[in-house]
């Protein structure tokens, strides 16, 4: 049995294999104690707020094989391992597992959409192989080692969200996950605080072509957003999807509610009916289509994988509701994807309604977004909005304005729209679920 077993920034290989093989016997990783099952391995993170190492002696009581910590003062137990930083322990260590498998590797990253493009290309490459992905959007300096570390020897396809916030955080991703196969999906106005403005998107989500580009890997590049070209300069493979001059062609035929997309490939063309709204949606789903057929998955199954997947988790949701049609997209906003939702939602049919939350992480152009933002969406007639945060309320004019959506929401349940279309769009921070609760 390992009592000790401490680790250096420069780990030497012997150390990392000593505690992969401590893995092995117990292949399950755990970060909340709440979560403990028997067997786990606890690492004792650390955040803001809170001292996983204080936990230690907690797991292993709940049934913890063994518990990761890094403060000498909390090495009581014979079964804690003292290493001298949890967090890198964890990613040296999925860095370690990821080299035990010789398959496709896949990163995506992106402002906008990159979740939705996960979960599509994860449909549809299961189809033909053993896939594994990441769950939800656990895609940052945690999720990313828990992902790897969940990958199982039966693997046939990994794919890997990276999400960030700020410059070489993907290259850090990069450096555990060891990617092959690289996708950005856009890079749009998100995170602007940490990233600096429009060009610190492009260098920070460039990393992961970066990467792709030393290592002579490939990408798949959305050819109808110029600025991917110049980003991926350099690097030989590349497989083109968009709406032409690609590899991977398509074009949307509908667009009412819900999406549908005809697209056009060496082998065939096909009609695709998806249950995602917004046109916006169109790139991800050519992506679905290209990665799929790159891979060797047939039309008929890369046609029903698509048709078969139902958004969830407030992204692109569809749902009828007492009488409503609401449109839910209500887990991320920012300058771009608003625009996008609210204008595809403007050329809807019928009765529509704006409940929008305010976006996050704007930082000094948090007034200037919200501001030209409200004077995009004037530009329509809307029969009702409702705003939602502080950040909106110096532009409000006499549009109906809570501080939560909370407040919002105790609205809303004294004055429920009829037979209406309702779009709900805001950053995760505004909650704007608890609006949709009260319909």
């Amino acid at each position: 049995m390992v009592g000790f077993l401490f680790l250096q920034h420069n780990l030497q290989t012997l150390d990392t294999a000593a505690l992969y093989k401590i893995f092995l016997q117990f292949p399950s990783i755990q970060t909340d104690t709440r979560k403990i099952k028997s067997g786990d391995i606890f690492f004792a993170l650390k955040g803001p707020s809170f001292n996983g190492n204080a936990f230690a002696e907690q797991a292993l009581a709940l049934g913890a094989a063994y518990a990761i910590v890094d403060e000498p003062a909390f090495v009581a137990n014979p079964k804690c391992i003292l290493v001298e930083d949890v967090l890198k322990c964890l990613q040296l260590l999925a860095r370690h597992h990821r080299q035990q498998f010789d398959i496709p590797f896949i990163a995506i990253t992106g402002s906008n959409g990159k979740t939705t493009s996960k979960e599509l290309v994860a449909t549809v490459l299961s189809q033909k192989f053993k896939t594994y992905a990441t769950d939800g959007n656990l895609n940052n300096h945690i999720g990313v080692p828990l992902t790897i570390l969940k990958i199982k020897r039966d693997a046939e396809m990994a794919i890997i969200e990276m999400g960030a916030n700020h410059q070489r955080e993907i290259a850090s991703y990069c450096e555990v996950a060891l990617p092959d196969y690289g996708i950005i999906n856009n890079c749009g106005k998100a995170h602007i605080e940490g990233f600096g403005g429009i060009e610190g998107v492009r260098k920070g989500k460039g990393e992961l072509f970066d990467f792709i580009r030393d290592n002579g890997g490939t990408i798949f590049r959305n050819t109808d957003l110029d600025y991917l070209s110049e980003m991926a300069n350099g690097i030989s493979n590349q497989i083109t999807y968009g709406s032409q001059g690609a590899m991977y062609n398509g074009s949307v035929t509908d667009n009412t509610m819900t999406l549908d997309i005809k697209v056009e490939t060496l082998h065939y063309q096909m009609a695709i009916h998806s249950n995602l709204v917004g046109e916006y949606n169109f790139p991800n789903l050519m992506l679905a289509v290209a990665v799929g057929d790159y891979f060797g998955v047939s039309g008929d199954q890369i046609k029903s994988a698509i048709e078969a997947y139902q958004p969830d988790n407030s992204r692109s949701q569809l749902i009828e509701k007492n009488g409503n049609k609401i449109i839910l997209d209500a887990y991320n906003a920012n300058p771009t994807s608003m625009r996008a939702a609210i204008s595809n939602f403007s050329k809807l049919n019928g009765s529509k309604i704006l409940w929008l939350g305010a976006m996050k992480e704007m930082g000094p152009d948090e007034a200037k977004e919200h501001q030209e933002l409200l004077g995009f969406i004037n530009q329509w007639q809307w029969e009702d909005i409702i705003l939602v945060g502080k950040e909106f309320e110096p532009f409000k004019a006499d549009k109906k304005w809570f501080e939560t959506s909370v407040q919002a929401a105790d609205y809303i349940a004294q004055n429920k729209p009829r037979e209406a279309m309702i779009l709900i769009k805001g950053s995760r921070g505004s909650k704007m679920e608890k609006m949709f609760d009260v319909l």
